[in-house]
Order: C-alpha cells, then sequence, then structure tokens
C-alpha cells in the first residue's frame, strides 16, 4: 500500500470510527406516528404564563441576603402564601437550547443534536406551545424560533430583540428583561383596540412564554456572586409580580390563570454552564393560581442536602421535580395534549384539583409514554429477523393490557392511589422498554467497530515491521493463496451485505459492519511478516521483551488516567524528569539535562493548578506577555552573535515586528478588561487590532527564516500573540513552559542519537528545515523511537490537559473572548476557545517534526508509531463508555472517546501543519541559502 493510499485509508477508518459514536450513542432518541393522549376531564386553568428566567441558580433565588431579606420578594411571598416550589433538576449538557426543550417539550436533547445547532432544531418535535390553541412568546432570538419553526399551523407566535442586544460587555444586560416586560405590558395595552387579539387572548389553552435572558448574560460577564447578577434577580421579582398582575387584571381576576417560573439551568461561580455542577443542575420551581396546591407546612423534609436550612424554609414542602417533568405539569394545567414525546411523570403534588382529575391526568401520561413505546417496538421489529427479535419481556403486549385494564378499573372503584401507583409502574417500565429499543442494536455495532479496531492496529503494526525495521524478511505471497484470500473475504462481505439488506438496516450499518472484512483481509495478508516476527521475538531474550511491553503498557495506561486525573500528567513529567537519569544522557550533557529536569517540574505544575471555578487574573496575562518580550531579547541577542553565515541578518526584522505584535496584544488584553471592568465596552481599537493579530501572525511567521531555532521561536512568538488575547489567568504562561520543554527536547533527542553511533548527526546551529526532504533513506526504527512517539503523544494530552479537563472544554465562558467580541455568538465563540486549544496543540507538533527531521527519521514511521498508541487508547475509551449511571457519567466517557479519535484524525492534520509552518517561507527569492549538512 503506497503511502497517499495509507493516508486515506487511515483517515477514512478514523472517520468511521469517530462517526460511529453518534450511531451507536447519539442517535436521536425521538419517534413518530403516535396519537395524541388528553385528559378527558375540563383543566383548572385557561391559560398558562411561563416565566423562563435563563441562567438562574436555585440557590441565588431561594437564599436570603446578607442582611436576612429575599432577593426576589414577591417570589419569596408566593411560595410561602399561595403557591407551591421545589427544585427543577437539569441534565448534562446545561445549556439553554435543551434546557429550553426539556422544559416546554419533555424530553431530554441528545448531545448531538446541542453540536448541530443553536438557532434551529435538527429533530421535529412536539411541544406544548404546539398543543395549544395560541402560544405568545418574547426573548431571546436564539430559543423561540424554533419552538414557532416545529409547530404545526400559525398559531405560535415570537417577538424577538435584535440578536446584537445579547452583549456581555454592555453596561446591565438587565435591560433584555425590561425590553420583555416593556414588550408584553404593550401587547395587552394594544390587545384593548384590537377585537382579532383580544378575542384570541380570552381562549382557553392559551399560552404566554416571557424568556428572561439578563441574568444568563450577567452571570457570564460579572458572575453570579456579582452586585449585577443579584440586582438583575430583584428587577425580574419587580416584573414578574407587575405582569402577573396585568394579567389577573386584564382577566377580571377570574382565578383561570396559571403561573410558572423556572430556569433552563444554573451557572457555576465563575459564570459558566455546560459541564454539571450542581450549581448549574439545580433550578428553581415556583407554581401558583389556578390548579396549584398551596403552601404546604411540614415539620421534616427527607433531603440529604443543607439547602432547606440555609434558604430558611425548612417548613414548607420542597417538591423536587426533573426538569421533563414541567411539561405534562404545564399541558394537565390548560388541558392540552401532553407533548408527544415527552417522557417527563406529571408532578401530581403540585396540582390542586379532585383526585379523579389526578388519576385521569396520570393515566394520560402513562398512555402517551406507552405510545412511544409501541412505536419504537414495532419500528425495532421491522427491522430485525423475526427469529432474531428479542422482545423487551416485562411489557409485554398481554402485560400492556393486564396493566391498563387494572387502571382503568382502580379509577372506575375510584380506588385513586392505586390507580396513580399502577401508571407510575407503567411509565417506569415504558420508559425502560423504550431505552431497551433504542440501545437494541449497540452491542452488534459496537463489537464491530472493536473487531475493526483491533484489525487495524495490527495492520499498522506489521506495517511498522515490515516497512520500518529488521525484524522481518520479505516474502513473496503465494498467487494461489493469495485470490483464495481474497475471494474468501468477499464472501464473507457479501453475507454481512445480504444479513444486513433483508433487515432493512440503515446505510451507516453496512459501514460499520463491512469496516472488519477489508481490515483484516490486510492484515491476513501479512501472515508471512507475523510469522516471521513470532520466529524472532521467541529468539529474543524473553524478559527483555516482556519488560518493553510493560513499560509500554504503564505508559498507555498513564496517558489513559490523565483523562480522569490530571495529576498523573504531574507524575508522568516527574518521571520524564528523571528520563536523563536513568540513561546516560545526564553523563554526555550536564547542562541540557539539568534544564530539561527544571521545565519538566515546571511543567508538572500545570496539571495541578484549577481549571474552572477562578476569578480572571490579567496582571498574570500582561506579566507572561512581558515574559514572553524578555525572552525574545536574550533569544534574538543570542542569533545576533551567532556564526551562521548562511543567515540574512535582515531576517531579525520579522522578529521585531512579532515581538511588537505580543506588546500589542498585552496591551490589549489588559486595556480591554478594564474598560468591561467599568462597564464601557470593548473598545473598537482594541477589538481590530485582536482580529488583525489573528489574522497577520500566521503571514509573519512564514516571513522568518526556516532554520531550525529561528523559525521554531517565530512560531512562539506568533502564536503567543493571539493566545495573550484568548487568556484570562495562569493558562498564559503555559505555551511558554511548554514551549522551553520542546525546545530542550529537540536537543535531548541530539544526544540520544549517538547510542547508535550515526556519524551523520546534524548540527542543530545550522539545521535548516527546507534542508530535509531526503531522510527517510536513513535509518530503520530502533526501540528508542517508540519512546520518542510516546513523548509526543504524552505532550500532546499535555497541551490539551495541562489548563484544562472536559468540563473545562464543555463550560461556556466567554470572557476568554472578550478581547474579539462580546456580542453572544456561539459559533464565532466557540471557533476562538478551541483555536486556544489548539495553539499548545501546535507547538507539539512543531517541535516534533523538528525531533523527527534532526534525528534522521520519515515522519511516517515515527508517526505510525503515534498512530499505534492513539489508537490503543481509543480502543481503552471505547470499552469505557457508559450507557448507564449519571448524565455527566455518560458525557464524560463520551467525550473522553470522541477526544482521542479526534485526537488521532487531529495530529495527521497537525503533522501536515507542522510541516508547513517549519518548511514554508513568503517572500521573493533570496541568495541560495541550501547546503549539505
Amino acid at each position: 500500500m503506497g503511502i497517499p493510499v495509507f493516508i486515506l485509508a487511515g483517515l477514512l477508518v478514523h472517520c468511521v470510527f469517530l462517526v460511529s459514536i453518534f450511531d451507536i450513542y447519539f442517535s436521536s432518541p425521538l419517534v413518530h406516528g403516535m396519537t395524541p393522549q388528553q385528559t378527558p376531564l375540563p383543566p383548572p386553568a385557561k391559560r398558562l404564563v411561563l416565566f423562563v428566567a435563563d441562567g438562574l441558580r436555585a440557590d441565588s433565588l431561594y437564599e436570603l441576603d446578607s442582611s436576612g431579606t429575599p432577593r426576589a420578594p414577591f417570589l419569596r411571598g408566593i411560595l410561602e402564601n399561595n403557591g407551591s416550589w421545589g427544585i427543577s433538576h437539569t441534565r448534562v449538557p446545561t445549556e439553554s437550547r435543551p434546557g429550553h426543550v426539556a422544559l416546554i417539550a419533555g424530553f431530554y436533547e441528545d448531545v448531538s443534536a446541542v453540536a448541530k445547532g443553536w438557532k434551529e432544531n435538527p429533530v421535529e418535535f412536539d411541544s406544548v406551545f404546539n398543543e395549544s390553541k395560541y402560544t405568545w412568546s418574547w426573548g431571546s432570538p436564539d430559543i423561540l424560533p424554533m419552538f414557532a419553526k416545529g409547530a404545526t399551523g400559525d398559531h405560535v407566535y415570537t417577538f424577538c430583540y435584535a440578536a446584537e442586544s445579547e452583549d456581555f460587555g454592555a453596561e446591565d444586560a438587565a435591560k433584555l428583561d425590561i425590553w420583555v416586560f416593556d414588550h408584553v405590558k404593550s401587547f395587552f395595552n394594544s390587545s384593548r383596540s384590537n377585537q382579532t387579539l383580544f378575542s384570541a387572548l380570552n381562549e382557553d389553552k392559551v399560552v404566554l412564554f416571557l424568556h428572561l435572558l439578563g441574568i444568563d448574560t450577567n452571570g457570564h460577564a460579572h458572575r453570579p456572586n456579582s452586585r449585577e447578577y443579584q440586582e438583575n434577580i430583584k428587577q425580574v421579582d419587580e416584573g414578574v409580580k407587575e405582569i402577573a398582575s396585568l394579567i389577573d387584571n386584564f382577566y377580571g381576576n377570574d382565578g383561570k390563570t396559571a403561573f410558572i417560573l423556572t430556569s433552563d439551568h444554573g451557572m457555576t461561580d465563575w459564570g459558566s454552564h455546560g459541564a454539571g455542577h450542581p450549581s448549574e443542575t439545580l433550578t428553581p420551581l415556583i407554581v401558583w393560581g389556578a390548579g396549584v396546591n398551596y403552601p404546604q407546612k411540614v415539620t421534616t423534609q427527607l433531603f440529604e442536602d443543607n439547602f432547606l436550612k440555609e434558604w430558611k424554609l425548612e417548613n414548607l414542602k420542597r417538591l423536587d421535580v426533573n426538569q421533563a417533568d414541567i411539561a405534562p405539569l404545564m399541558a394537565s394545567l390548560i388541558g392540552v395534549p401532553f407533548p408527544l414525546n415527552s417522557v417527563g411523570t406529571l408532578p401530581l403534588e403540585y396540582l390542586n384539583t379532585s383526585a379523579l382529575f389526578k388519576a385521569e391526568s396520570m393515566f394520560t401520561n402513562a398512555i402517551q409514554i406507552l405510545e412511544q413505546f409501541k412505536v419504537k417496538m414495532s419500528q425495532k421489529k421491522e427491522t430485525t429477523l423475526s427469529i432474531l427479535f428479542t422482545p423487551f419481556k416485562p411489557l409485554s403486549a398481554s402485560e400492556q393490557i393486564n396493566i391498563l385494564k387494572k387502571i382503568r378499573l382502580y379509577i372506575e372503584q375510584q380506588k385513586y392511589d392505586e390507580a396513580v401507583s399502577l401508571c407510575k409502574t407503567l411509565i417506569n417500565l415504558a420508559l425502560e422498554g423504550l431505552s431497551y429499543y433504542h440501545t437494541y442494536d449497540r452491542l452488534f455495532l459496537g463489537l464491530s467497530i472493536a473487531v475493526s479496531f483491533v484489525g487495524w492496529t495490527t495492520y499498522v503494526i506489521l506495517v511498522i515491521i515490515k516497512a520500518h525495521t529488521d525484524l522481518t524478511k520479505t516474502v513473496s505471497a503465494n498467487k494461489k493463496k493469495s485470490t483464495v484470500l481474497f475471494y474468501g473475504f468477499v464472501s464473507a462481505g457479501m453475507i454481512i451485505a445480504f444479513f444486513l439488506l433483508i433487515q432493512a438496516c440503515p446505510w451507516t450499518y453496512y459501514i460499520y459492519c463491512l469496516l472488519p472484512v477489508p481490515v483484516w483481509y490486510a492484515v491476513v495478508k501479512e501472515i508471512s511478516v507475523i510469522q516471521d516476527l513470532a520466529t524472532n521475538v521467541l529468539s529474543l531474550h524473553i524478559g527483555q521483551f516482556i519488560g518493553f511491553l510493560l513499560v509500554c503498557i504503564l505508559g498507555i495506561e498513564i496517558l489513559v488516567f490523565s483523562f480522569f486525573y490530571r495529576s498523573a500528567l504531574t507524575v508522568g513529567l516527574l518521571v520524564f524528569a528523571g528520563w536523563p537519569v536513568i540513561t546516560q544522557l545526564w553523563i554526555q550533557a550536564k547542562t541540557k539535562a539539568l534544564i530539561w529536569t527544571l521545565l519538566c517540574v515546571i511543567l508538572a505544575i500545570f496539571p495541578l493548578m484549577p481549571v474552572v471555578g477562578r476569578e480572571p487574573n490579567i496582571p498574570l496575562v500582561i506579566a507572561a506577555g512581558l515574559l514572553t518580550i524578555l525572552i525574545s531579547l536574550f533569544l534574538l541577542a543570542y542569533f545576533c552573535k551567532s556564526e551562521n553565515k548562511y543567515r540574512d541578518n535582515e531576517d531579525l526584522k520579522v522578529y521585531f515586528y512579532q515581538m511588537f505584535s505580543v506588546a500589542l496584544s498585552t496591551y490589549v488584553v489588559g486595556s480591554t478588561h478594564d474598560s468591561l471592568k467599568i462597564k464601557q465596552g470593548l473598545p473598537v481599537m482594541n477589538q481590530i487590532i485582536s482580529w488583525m493579530t489573528l489574522v497577520f501572525s500566521p503571514v509573519l511567521l512564514l516571513l522568518s527564516p526556516t532554520f531550525l531555532f529561528e523559525r521554531l521561536f517565530s512560531i512562539l512568538l506568533s502564536l503567543m500573540s493571539t493566545y495573550l488575547l484568548l487568556s484570562t489567568g495562569y493558562e498564559a504562561l503555559f505555551p511558554l513552559a511548554l514551549f522551553g520543554l520542546m525546545f530542550v527536547w529537540i536537543n535531548m533527542e541530539q544526544e540520544a542519537l549517538q547510542h547508535y553511533g550515526l556519524s551523520l548527526k546534524p548540527k542543530l546551529a545550522v539545521f535548516n528545515f527546507t534542508c530535509t526532504m531526503d531522510i527517510t533513506q536513513f535509518r530503520q526504527l530502533h526501540l528508542d523511537d517508540v519512546r520518542r512517539s510516546f513523548f509526543f503523544v504524552f505532550f500532546i494530552v499535555t497541551a490539551f490537559f495541562g489548563t484544562g479537563n472536559i468540563a473545562s472544554i464543555n463550560s461556556f465562558d466567554p470572557a476568554s473572548v472578550y478581547c474579539f467580541l462580546t456580542v453572544f455568538s456561539p459559533f464565532m465563540m466557540g471557533g476562538l476557545l478551541l483555536l486556544k486549544v489548539a495553539i499548545p496543540f501546535v507547538l507539539v507538533s512543531c517541535a516534533f517534526e523538528a525531533v523527527q527531521v534532526t534525528t534522521q527519521l520519515s515522519s511516517k514511521s515515527l508517526f505510525l508509531i503515534v498512530l499505534v498508541i492513539s489508537d490503543i487508547m481509543a480502543l481503552h475509551f471505547f470499552f469505557l463508555v457508559k450507557d448507564y449511571g449519571s448524565w455527566l457519567d455518560i458525557g464524560t466517557s463520551i467525550s473522553h472517546y470522541l477526544l482521542v479519535m479526534s485526537l488521532t484524525i487531529f495530529m495527521m492534520v497537525m503533522n501536515g501543519l507542522a510541516q508547513l509552518l517549519t518548511t514554508q517561507r513568503l517572500g521573493l527569492p533570496r541568495r541560495n541559502k541550501h547546503h549539505s549538512m
């Protein structure tokens, strides 16, 4: 297999591995074709008002301030005197769109839906708004349109402010909520002179939705403990009071309006959400009005947390719900069909209705979820051979009929408690059955991918051994055997394809199930290599072989462990610090070894630092900028003194421009955050400089000389000028420590070369990246090259986890991009944050490029070893993926797999980018600098 074909095959195989996880774990759980289910009794309310205070934490609303008074006196009065209250437990990811879908449609979106778009939902779904007679909504253009677009007919109306209003750098985001309250008031005032609107407002089954984004925006910009966030809560409280009074007066206090106030998600102390901290997943729920229970006095409550005592609410019954339970509650209050895809369970304790109404509503809830189960089962049955189909036994057709008959009998006999209890049992069974059929194909798809994984890794190892070592001798294949082998695998592929065809499987299943065929065909074709290898291994000292194997396993396990505990990287770096002592490098190069040890220890500190929960520390960012300039001056002085006759002194001007860019970035960071602190917004000039720096930094880099140290130095300066603009604290120092270690690593690898007695050891001072095109013939792989590749993978993982973890990447903290923009733009902000994550990767990749060319190895041979290491890690995480436990556990395990799989593909891209950044140069041709080394 040629190099281009191998690279293409590798990319395709890894893309399949990566995409497969979405089919296996992230396929949409929604089904269509159910019959709408509605409670047959008249509802207690004619209309519903839903207030969603985006980003409002439960404790921020319920707790008393330092003077012992409530932050939201009106809402406090409601829960003490007029309504019911509790905590709504959200799921990860705690983002705005999924939170609103759970509230209004009753189901939890899968993570893939979050990735597919913020403003539009990737799948069609039913909602309380869709089932209503009329819905009017006011608020954010990021949330409201998706509920209107998914509605059948023209009865969901939206009133949105401009997207530019969502500015994290604005003086006070509470204006967003004031906009909503003002427009609702104007709406009701105008309805008095508009007979059509007035008539519509007086219909039954009406919903009014007020989306209040100010608290969320102020939380991101100023943190939840800030005066702005807490003042915004008071303003929302006053606004809710005014709107509730306005609506009651409009309808003549008819007592037919139900009110609900809740939040889509909370927020961490540091102003982010998206991971799974309790401050993000605990949101308030206050319900009052028509059909809602009054406060229930109690003496004891069974909650393990200490919130009730802190909030001085221990004597009022707290009614906790899952976020998806709010949708059936809303549907029940106004008498609309339960959303078709809802998986919520009606929280009966919130209802102040007859026992019959509660029982009938619960029965409707059970039937609605059972309908989803039936559709899901029939879909799976249609696409599975009858002899292979295994039904969900706890809820067989006869069992369904039996339970439904019992519930109906209990209701007729007025045994309402028994009916409700049996309904809850039926709901739980139906939800279990939905999960069972949703994951029905997971086992055989997972096995197919695992078999492909093992086959691919085996094939890459065989390619390494065959092409880059002296362990085997090439043996020509027997043509007759090869033909039999080929037709054997083709036949196996045809059988698998036929099996999938008769089951009407999706086209992606063909890819996952057929992939092992060509992969294992490639492995079996190399049977002669396997035989040679087995012979050579047996002739080796078995103790040495086992020792080498154990070291490899231990190294990979440390890498895997670091995904769960960042401190494992600290342990690894401290072990690396002793590398010169373990080998003989300490004797050969004492100064370099000492610096290596020192830098390993310095870098080992970063994984021990907090990743989230820290306040911005702009002085540290400024210090990092000044330190970069200081190091630059020292290196420039060194380059000026260097006696390199091939170096053009005019090239040094490029570095002065880059140093000026770093200085400018340092100034912009300090200036921007000072401006935001005094609420003057993002200065336009700072924004222009930031974007120009981002665009022109790579251009300056490509103008610099391609000599090894000069080009690497230029890469650091170019990346640092952008990285500083994206930093808010100690992480600004991380690239400096990482680059220092990479710089010494290149030198240390030079010292390690003499172990092989290589006479063509290049002199690094005059080494030019453009003179490295013909090194593939220099030497074969040695065991030490496995160590080099492992170092590279370890440093890549360190580049990612050195200042962050899965939770910190998931958490949305826009403070890092304030130099570029403050107006909410998820894709732009996300792109800039990904760039920040990628910059340390680029530093490591460029250093590895330098290592492989100076140690006279082809990038292919070293990269193949890297591929094997990362694939073994990926297979690890494939088996560690969970589909049980908390949503955070499930999400984290999948994130680990996605990260390693992305890393494998990403390193292929990084390899090409590193070659571009190290070898290419812009500008007119100058005097010939090429020379033999």
